[in-house]
């Protein structure tokens, strides 16, 4: 735990790194996604990567997500510098991939190889 919230303490002292938006239901938190930036050369423009998606279990299937990844997607349109939104998904989250393509998004020919230096796979 003390990682993850050393890493949200420098996104936010750092928004060059991303940015957070948050849901609120009667003064409450209920949700929240980050926003991660990735610069591609060959489209001349920055992607923005959804990361760090969360939504209370009251409010699950209830629109909380969409109106997040709604506001998020209207604030890339607005900036001229940003091409596109991507996000990872499980293979086998079949019902995240239902909602996400609901709300326009479409699978890549691209899978994701890494080599993680934490020891966190």
């Amino acid at each position: 735990m003390e990682l993850v919230t050393t890493g949200v303490e420098a996104l936010l002292a750092d928004r060059s790194k991303g940015r957070y938006w948050v849901a609120e239901a009667g003064g409450r938190i209920i949700g929240q996604i980050m926003v991660t930036y990735e610069w591609s050369d060959w489209r001349n423009g920055m992607i923005w990567w959804i990361q760090s998606v969360y939504v209370h279990g009251d409010y699950r299937r209830s629109g909380v997500f969409s109106a997040l990844y709604r506001h998020v997607e209207s604030n890339a349109r607005q900036d001229p510098e940003v091409c596109g939104i991507r996000l990872y998904v499980e293979r086998g989250n079949e019902r995240a991939q239902r909602t996400y393509e609901s709300l326009g998004m479409g699978m890549t020919d691209y899978l994701v190889m890494q080599s993680m230096f934490t020891g966190d796979e």
